[in-house]
């Protein structure tokens, strides 16, 4: 079995968010950029399916030289192989259109990405895959068993869960619970070491329209300050509650 899991570069959640140019530019100076979260539950699945099946773990990625230090972890994580398809990840449309190119060529039974990338939070590109590949698709997936050419999958509705049996290919956008972060893959030295002579395959991207553009970055305003009350107080609560936060 082929697995494809989609690895988004995006700055560690600890990181000081800025802008440049206006606030047209994202500011990379002094950013830690980390694999991203969603992905690395779906990753961690398809090291199990190694684990248990023999799966071949091929990771991938839109972007630049400087996200080949994320590649280069998915490695040492279990990863098989990586392709980087080198082209900045500007478009959600664009993005998913390289990586249904490579899928394309590459075969695979399981694509596997995250529900979302935690710095454009779009949660868009795993189903353009799906739909460009004209494969099933389960979104929001926390549970995931494979047997010969169906997979058994677990997705998160409102109010419970929905179990269904799809078959391969398809693509899955996995999320906590597709594994528990306790069971998330440290990299240890023996992996470290193996990543370094893993194959990393640079491809130019295929022609795509980029369909969208952004313009303009703001940041959330900043806190108001906050009056504290002597909990005895209760009638000055109430005032304030009634007359400034007018929520009463």
């Amino acid at each position: 079995m082929k697995v494809l899991v989609c690895i988004s570069h995006v700055p560690d959640t600890t990181s000081k968010i800025n802008f440049t140019n206006n606030n047209t530019e994202f500011d990379k100076s002094g950013i830690t950029f980390i694999i991203n979260p969603y992905d690395e539950f779906g990753l961690t699945r398809a090291i199990w399916l190694q684990e248990k099946q023999g799966a071949h773990i091929t990771v991938i990625n839109v972007g630049t030289s400087e996200t080949e230090p994320t590649l280069r972890k998915a490695l040492a994580i279990g990863a098989n192989d990586a392709i980087r398809i080198d082209a900045e990840p500007t478009d959600a449309w664009f993005v998913a259109s390289q990586i249904a190119a490579q899928a394309k060529e590459g075969g695979y039974d399981l694509i596997i990405g995250g529900r979302e990338s935690i710095d454009y939070n779009g949660s868009q590109v795993p189903g353009m895959v799906a739909a460009m590949l004209g494969v099933p698709f389960v979104n929001a997936c926390v549970g995931l068993e494979v047997d010969g050419g169906k997979a058994t999958v677990i997705r998160e509705i409102d109010g419970g869960k929905e179990k269904s049996i799809i078959s391969l290919p398809a693509v899955i956008a996995g999320q906590k619970g597709l594994v528990e972060e306790s069971d998330l893959r440290i990299p240890n030295m023996r992996g470290i070491m193996q990543a370094r002579t893993k194959p990393l395959k640079v491809v130019a991207p295929v022609e795509s329209e980029r369909k969208t553009k952004a313009v303009l970055f703001e940041k959330p305003a900043s806190k108001a300050s906050v009056k504290l009350v002597d909990p005895d107080n209760i009638e000055e609560l109430v005032r304030l509650l009634h007359e400034e936060a007018k929520v009463i």
